[in-house]
């Protein structure tokens, strides 16, 4: 152990003369640990946030989607589905069918999204739909067409596993007293939930063929969803997939279509880890105050050693490393709190939400490694900037005047 070490030690452990030198040091490593564990917590839930609602995202819709202009819909989309499966990177393709339409429950009515889809391309990369709340998928073979609904919007309908519902759509048809809305009943066989509050309130499924049928579209689809191995290569890739696409069509990926939540989510992140850095650069500051303080407490000492040979250099490493202990510690006992809240907010969902304005239960906290070494990092650096000044002041200690009239 080199004596600056050791000298540094004692003097934060031992107790002194000065109280009040005392207190700063805890008010400062205090500060620290506050700072520390605000910036973990802070940062888990913005990043917590925009992964859950990005996952819920990416579980009820695809990762590239391609629509049709024409408005007539896309004619030979078996074949699109083959060549764009064929592109590396591509794990899954398939159609769908949708269309606003107004269900008629048991007791209620309301407006939604009516969806055709191939239940068993779906099934394959949609956990939702693997794991139903209630009841089973529908049966595209069925005599009665069969439906399954979104969790609220069958509350909001007040339907259940069994019930016959009816569907109104907007494709009209010509009959002798003139354009009426096509009408179809359909039974319920499943209740979905998704955890995304906008598409579970407002979504029912049926089979592609019953969709087909509904609104008139024949043998064609509205878009075909693709689904990507690395959701953060979806430009590149889209680029790839333009190269096959029809005339008529164009693609879009999950970053355009949820740009602006995406974009505001990472500028608060920035944001709130600016502000709150402030807290760490006060505790900063009461460092510094921390060790001029010292340094002219320890005058005599100074004088000292310099005295007995010690050098500036040696001088300065002392009041370093005591800045540096204040900081490791300081930081060492904010992140253990920073994770230990994380994981008792998570663990018992301690913070509950309203769904439908936050499109989540409760609020999740989660901490990314490289998030995590930032804070660290940030809180130490500052941490021991605060500590040269003082440290270049004790070096500069005259020893003749320091002991002159001891």
């Amino acid at each position: 152990m080199s004596y600056e070490w050791f000298v540094a030690k004692r003097y934060l452990t031992a107790r002194r003369k000065q109280a009040f030198i005392s207190v700063i040091t805890s008010i400062s490593t205090l500060g620290i640990t506050i700072g520390v564990m605000a910036l973990i917590i802070a940062i888990a839930l913005i990043t917590g946030f925009q992964n859950d609602v990005q996952d819920k995202i990416l579980g009820s819709t695809s990762h590239i989607m391609i629509s049709d202009m024409s408005g007539e819909g896309i004619s030979d989309f078996s074949g699109l589905i083959s060549s764009i499966k064929n592109i590396e990177g591509v794990i899954g393709a398939a159609p769908v069918v949708y269309d606003t339409v107004l269900f008629q429950g048991p007791y209620k009515s309301a407006g939604g999204i009516l969806r055709g889809i191939d239940f068993e391309l779906e099934w394959e990369t949609s956990p939702w739909l693997q794991d139903l709340e209630f009841g089973r998928i529908p049966e595209s073979e069925a005599k009665r067409g069969e439906i399954l609904l979104g969790q609220d919007m069958a509350f909001n309908i007040g339907a259940s596993i069994g019930d016959v519902i009816t569907v109104l759509s907007l494709s009209s048809r010509l009959t002798p007293l003139g354009i009426s809305p096509k009408i179809k009943r359909l039974k319920v066989t499943g209740i979905f939930s998704t955890g995304l509050y906008e598409f579970d309130s407002s979504t029912a499924m049926i089979s592609l063929k019953n969709a087909q049928e509904i609104f008139n579209l024949g043998e064609s689809v509205n878009l075909v969803q693709v689904r990507i191995e690395d959701i953060f290569l979806a430009s590149e890739l889209k680029e790839r997939i333009k190269e096959v696409l029809p005339a008529e069509t164009y693609a879009t990926t999950w970053m355009e279509m949820n740009k602006p939540l995406f974009s505001a989510l990472k500028l608060e992140k920035k944001l709130m880890f600016l502000t709150i850095t402030l807290i760490v650069l006060v505790a900063a500051l009461n460092i510094i105050a921390t060790l001029i303080l010292m340094v002219m407490e320890k005058t005599r000492d100074i004088g000292i050693l310099k005295a007995m040979g010690a050098t500036s250099r040696g001088i300065r490493k002392i009041f370093f490393f005591q800045g540096a202990m204040i900081g490791i510690l300081g930081t060492g006992i904010g992140t253990v709190l920073g994770l230990a809240w994380c994981w008792l907010a998570n663990t018992f969902e301690l913070i509950k939400v309203p769904a439908d304005i936050y499109q989540i239960a409760f609020v999740p906290f989660r901490i990314g490694i490289l998030d995590l070494l930032v804070i660290i990092m940030v809180a130490l650096f500052i941490s021991f900037l605060s500590t040269l000044f003082p440290a270049h002041r004790a070096s500069r200690v005259d020893p003749v005047k320091a002991l002159k009239y001891e």
